[in-house]
């Protein structure tokens, strides 16, 4: 990518569960892999090694607090500036960050996913395009244990513990009224086939002419 051009980024939130991951993926699939980057929200968990073990588990991690938020902003300004970025990687296990980091380049295509990403005035300010993802609650809660139970060696009881203590009154009071900052709102998620048709072809019309 030449220094003159900016990346096209895109803000992909929705509630945990939604789908925002499967829509990400079929937008990065319709082009070459060169031209994608995939940013998630999730990688700027602030570093939670000062504290002990149960102190982490008393962490409101669906809290906008719990993100480094303006550590994302600032990379993502870097990029579409023509600079590279160190991307964190974060333990979900220990709620601490990994001492290696992702390096990522500027590409024409940038997408930027998790459930908090259009409830920041800082981050929105950083998206050409704002789409939410918007899926029903049970389907919603029926992934978040899948995913925790399977790729973060969570327990049943400590995922459900967790839904009703932060899960779901964060998803009330920042995620879903965050819709209203949406360009686009795709319903029932990856499940949507012709709206996620209808977005990959924008895209990769955008990314062509740019």
């Amino acid at each position: 990518m030449s220094s003159a051009q900016k990346p096209f980024v895109i803000g992909l939130a929705g509630g945990t569960g939604s789908g925002k991951t499967t829509i990400a993926q079929r937008i990065a699939a319709g082009l070459p892999a060169a031209q994608v980057a995939l940013l998630e929200h999730d990688s700027y968990y602030r570093d939670l090694s000062h504290l002990t073990e149960d102190e982490r588990a008393l962490v409101n991690f669906d809290h906008p607090d719990a993100l480094e938020t303006a550590l994302l902003v600032e990379h993502l300004s870097s990029l579409r500036a023509g600079h590279g970025v160190e991307i964190p990687r974060y333990d979900f296990g220990q709620h601490v960050r990994r001492p290696e980091t992702q390096p990522l380049m500027p590409c024409p295509l940038v997408l930027v996913e998790g459930i908090l990403v259009l409830s920041d005035e800082r981050l929105r300010a950083q998206f050409d395009l704002k789409i939410f993802v918007d899926t029903d609650a049970d389907l919603r809660l029926l992934r978040r244990l899948g995913r925790d139970i399977e790729q973060r060696g969570r327990s049943f009881d400590s995922v459900r513990e967790q839904y009703f203590a932060t899960v779901r009154p964060m998803h009330l009071a920042y995620v879903e009224p965050s819709k209203r900052w949406a360009d686009v709102i795709v319903p029932e998620g990856g499940d949507n086939r012709a709206a996620i048709e209808l977005i990959v072809g924008k895209v990769q019309s955008i990314v062509a002419s740019r």
